[in-house]
């Protein structure tokens, strides 16, 4: 009833309102485990018909607690809707929104009551989106609207500096960029699924991460950068599902790479970070990360590959873990890097390999050092001090650079 609460207030205040569902919490996976139980290896097709349920549930319990508050409310699974998808089962992605009915709902006063995750393929089968998949569902929902924000509700407040349970000084951002949050997101933050950061980035939707459980501002993930500056960094983040490969001893000529990663790549497998020693000898060490699920599969394709090219051994450690600081304000402003790396040095802990883009910077260091080392780079970018008081780089600098 406290969402129908919430949505009820947002009609009473003269909101058009859509609300798209997950499945009630646990559902989906009481699905899966009722599957599996049947067989081991359910088609997946039928699976997605089956995980669907979860959400077809939720939008009808949903409406009918906003009928028992007085508003009216109509459900529609992703297939009424029509959100149409490709025909991948299990990871489906959206091509269309067909938002008719929803818009004549809206134009007649009524709540629209969408379930998530998933959608219908060209021949009508039912597709699910992969987990997280129902934010994306309220992403792509608000660009066929046309919406003014989508509002994500979670388990937690906003989008923090850094994860609140490694880094207790962790502070709520009012509003951050899409792009910080893309990055974020792709980096290890779990607020919200990559791909609905994504599609609110290309349709420009701005999005705002709201608590289910208690009322508050959230934060605003914007397309726009209102403020004349912006914060050199906005969060930290980290991953901790890291492995690391090395192949030492291979020729140092052209190819090498593509050899290296190209049986890698067939199995699915996707690297991360490569890093290539400068030659000697005629020889190069090629080091490169992967998922520490794909660790042992990845290490036994390249002891085929090192015996192909000859190469002196191969070396690997399931013992590590990315950290990222991500922030706009890199793009104009010098000594991020040396600040970050000397932050770390000061805590003896040593980069393995690092990776950098426009605004953000990565590096890998051993497991065992991952809350000192987030715990030190908060503490040396400031991230617990409001915005005010925290070095800030101006857009007028980012124009002439």
């Amino acid at each position: 009833m406290a969402v129908a609460e919430k949505v009820a207030r947002h009609r009473a205040a003269g909101y058009d309102v859509v609300v798209v569902v997950s499945a009630m919490s646990g559902e989906t996976d009481r699905l899966l485990k009722l599957a599996t139980s049947v067989h081991a290896e359910p088609p997946a097709r039928e699976l997605d018909v089956l995980l669907a349920t979860g959400e077809q549930t939720t939008i009808a319990l949903l409406s009918i607690a906003l009928a028992k508050l007085g508003v009216a409310a109509r459900s529609y699974t992703g297939s009424q809707v029509y959100i149409r998808t490709d025909n991948v089962h299990g990871k489906a992605r959206i091509l269309e929104i067909d938002a008719r009915r929803a818009r004549d709902d809206l134009a007649h006063g009524r709540v629209v009551v969408v379930a998530g995750f998933q959608g219908a393929d060209e021949e009508g089968n039912i597709t699910t989106l992969g987990r997280g998949g129902s934010d994306t569902t309220a992403v792509a929902m608000a660009a066929a609207l046309h919406a003014d924000e989508c509002q994500i509700y979670t388990d937690v407040d906003g989008v923090y500096t850094s994860d609140p349970r490694i880094v207790p000084k962790a502070r709520r951002l009012d509003r951050i960029t899409d792009e910080e949050m893309l990055e974020l997101s792709s980096l290890g933050a779990k607020v919200l699924q990559l791909r609905s950061v994504e599609f609110a980035g290309k349709y420009k939707v701005p999005l705002r991460v709201l608590s289910s459980f208690e009322d508050g501002p959230g934060t605003l993930i914007t397309y726009e950068e209102n403020e004349m500056e912006a914060p050199l960094i906005s969060g930290i983040a980290f991953n901790r599902d890291e492995a690391k490969l090395t192949v030492r001893g291979v020729p140092d000529r052209p190819g090498i790479a593509a050899q290296i990663l190209g049986d890698i790549g067939q199995a699915n497998i996707n690297v991360d970070m490569i890093v290539q020693n400068v030659g000697a000898d005629g020889t190069t060490d090629f080091t490169f990360t992967v998922h520490r699920g794909d660790y042992g599969k990845a290490g036994e394709i390249l002891k085929t590959v090192a015996k192909a090219l000859n190469a002196r051994e191969i070396i690997g450690d399931d013992k590590i873990v990315k950290i990222s600081i991500v922030g706009v304000g890199m793009r104009s402003h010098a000594g991020i890097a040396g600040k970050m790396f000397k932050a770390l040095a000061d805590e003896n802990i040593n980069i393995q390999m690092i990776s950098t883009s426009e605004i953000k910077i990565s590096v890998v260091i051993d497991e065992k050092y991952l809350e000192l080392g987030v715990r030190a780079l908060h503490d040396a970018f400031g991230l617990d001090e409001p915005p005010a008081t925290r070095p800030r780089a101006r857009k007028a600098e980012r124009a002439s650079r």
